[in-house]
């Protein structure tokens, strides 16, 4: 059995401390494999400088890392790979963790993002497959995919939504590669209250957003809804910062999102960035989860995860989302404040509603755990 090296971008951290969304998945696959005894001995290459404690679900490839490149030096890829060149800011930027396992023993290498590690390792022994967690390919011609993506042994998709995007940038030949690997979910972690959240008399039913503060994710759109439903039997909470970090300053999206707030007449305060191991807790918490993303978001883990809570789950009927709830939620369309307060003022007014989604919500995340997700990608593997 080859082993299995997953390759995350340089500087991404493989620990709890942080919330990328790419490293949770390694994890999450992982740590099924490991559980199920797979035969795949499961490796991560990681910058040596980032975050610790890491996960101990695989071992880590140590490398030194180089800095990212610029916007500037990114633009200037974009002009080159239509040139027919090769990306050479991200090639420098990639070529130390392609490094550390060209020579490692042939294995099947997972480039999570990462479309230049195939050309990297094109003269390697390894079996290289693309993982996309995003529209990876938006920028580049069918002609450059083609040079850059044309040894690989499969692209793996998060959603059918995601695949669909691939789908229009790849040749033919590509196209045949690609399968979809929808994301799993924690169920032991991410698990119900033992009972519904204690709310003394007259305490408001808890609404709960948690996300990236980027108006991609639609924080504005939650904040908006509440200001129309204006009700002190509902409180919203929203979780999250720009980036990864705690401490750091406010960015102006997150001023305009106070400043909505204060314009109204809701109950809405903000939390900034908190680590993976809070999560759940603040699930448990709630009563309600809000997914409002306004971009098409292949497959949110957030998503899944107030399901495995046992929560109604209000999302935005985009991109890869529904793949994600199934009839498990409801829907609005996203950024549209009004529907998604119409949403809202239904399940506060419905306790039995409230349940039954809740129920729905759990017992379909029970079936699309992270043993379900490694399932579906071990049936890719076993195909190179």
């Amino acid at each position: 059995m080859p082993d299995l090296i997953h390759v995350i971008t340089p500087g991404d951290h493989y620990s709890p401390r942080t919330g990328s969304a790419t490293s949770t998945v390694v994890h999450g696959l992982a740590g099924a494999a490991g559980r199920e005894g797979s035969g795949f001995r499961q490796f991560v290459a990681v910058d040596a400088s980032t975050m610790r404690p890491r996960y101990d679900s695989a071992t880590p490839i140590e490398y030194a890392g180089v800095p990212g490149p610029t916007r500037a030096q990114r633009l200037t890829d974009v002009g080159l790979g239509r040139l027919g060149l090769p990306r050479r800011a991200a090639g420098r930027y990639f070529a130390p963790a392609a490094a550390a396992v060209a020579d490692r023993p042939p294995a099947i290498v997972l480039a999570h993002n990462a479309p230049v590690l195939a050309w990297l390792l094109r003269d390697s022994p390894h079996h290289v497959v693309l993982y996309a967690h995003n529209d990876l390919l938006g920028t580049y011609t069918r002609a450059e995919a083609d040079r850059m993506l044309g040894d690989v042994a499969g692209i793996a998709c998060v959603s059918e939504s995601l695949a669909t995007q691939l789908r229009r940038s790849l040749p033919d030949r590509l196209a045949e590669r690609l399968h979809v690997v929808r994301n799993g979910v924690d169920c032991e972690v991410f698990t119900p209250a033992a009972a519904a959240p204690s709310r003394s008399a007259g305490e408001p039913l808890r609404v709960l957003f948690v996300g990236r503060m980027i108006r991609d994710k639609g924080a504005d759109v939650l904040v908006r809804a509440a200001g129309l439903l204006g009700r002190d039997d509902i409180e919203f909470v929203l979780v999250g910062s720009e980036g990864f970090d705690r401490y750091a300053d406010t960015s102006p999206y997150e001023l305009e999102l106070r400043r909505l707030a204060g314009d109204g007449r809701a109950r809405v305060s903000f939390e900034p960035f908190v680590d993976r191991a809070s999560v759940p807790d603040l699930l448990r918490s709630a009563d309600v989860f809000v997914v409002p993303s306004r971009w098409a978001d292949p497959c949110p883990l957030t998503a899944g995860e107030g399901l495995a809570s046992g929560l109604p789950v209000v999302a935005s009927r985009i991109g890869g989302i529904p793949e994600v709830i199934g009839s498990a939620g409801r829907y609005v369309s996203p950024d549209d404040p009004e529907a998604l307060a119409a949403a809202l003022a239904e399940l506060a007014d419905d306790r039995g509603l409230r349940h039954r989604l809740g129920a729905a919500a759990r017992t379909r995340a029970l079936e699309h755990d992270w043993s379900w997700a490694w399932s579906n990608l071990r049936s890719v593997l076993d195909t190179l």
